[in-house]
């Protein structure tokens, strides 16, 4: 996908069209939590059959908003980026009056969820806002940049060591919350960010879905950090 500065209208006609279509954007959103999957698993879960799930999933590749990897004689996709991620995230913000609190189940979805390959819902803007105000977090003309400060109080909390160290090295972004309507941390720092969390066992996936579960003792020790769930 283009930039949104190089976008003329035709592009960005096409763009929306693409998203037009329910079967194409429910293939999308069951590629929001950053996984690869199979055409077959694409379409069950836009239920259309195989010869339409290959005609969509090719309209979704020429238009820049997927990717695919072949191994062997399967072909598994996901979304073409980071980027494209938060888009999809960003197009449901208009829809939107104020932040979302539902009472259902998708309450654990805007309490903690991947965006993508990030930490989102209100956990992710939690940690955003606390690490900004520590001034862990400062802004560089590379993005959302991790300080030395950061990385001593992660080590602390029990990263590891050759973990926690390289991560200033990675850039982040700003990523818009749509359930939050604030701001957490995506691109390369915050997609790092969240593997380690899921690695240490202070979050975990859902079974279904994108939301992310976190642990009693992922609560307590991202709580010496900042970060608190209100």
């Amino acid at each position: 996908m283009t930039e949104a500065a190089s976008l003329n209208r035709y592009q960005l006609a096409e763009l929306g069209a693409l998203l037009a279509e329910p079967a194409r954007a429910a293939m999308l959103l069951a590629l929001m939590d950053g996984r690869a999957r199979s055409a077959g698993e694409l379409a069950r879960a836009a239920g259309v059959g195989a010869a339409t799930a290959s005609a969509h999933l090719k309209r979704l590749l020429d238009g820049g908003l997927l990717g695919v990897h072949a191994q062997g004689r399967h072909r598994y996709y996901r979304l073409a980026g980071d980027e494209v991620a938060a888009w999809l995230e960003a197009m449901a913000l208009p829809q939107i009056a104020r932040p979302l609190r539902p009472a259902s189940a998708d309450a654990a979805m805007c309490r903690a969820r991947t965006c993508y390959r990030h930490l989102a819902g209100a956990l992710g803007v939690a940690l955003c806002d606390a690490w900004l105000g520590r001034g862990w977090l400062h802004s560089s003309a590379d993005g959302l940049q991790l300080s030395q400060l950061a990385v001593e109080a992660l080590c602390q909390a029990g990263w590891p060591e050759p973990v926690a160290r390289r991560l200033p090295q990675l850039s982040g972004r700003s990523c818009l919350d749509w359930t939050e309507r604030r701001l957490h941390v995506g691109g390369s720092l915050g997609v790092a960010l969240t593997a380690s969390m899921l690695d240490l066992g202070w979050l975990r996936r859902a079974e279904r879905g994108r939301a992310l579960l976190p642990s009693a003792d992922g609560l307590r020790r991202l709580a010496t950090l900042g970060v608190r769930l209100d």
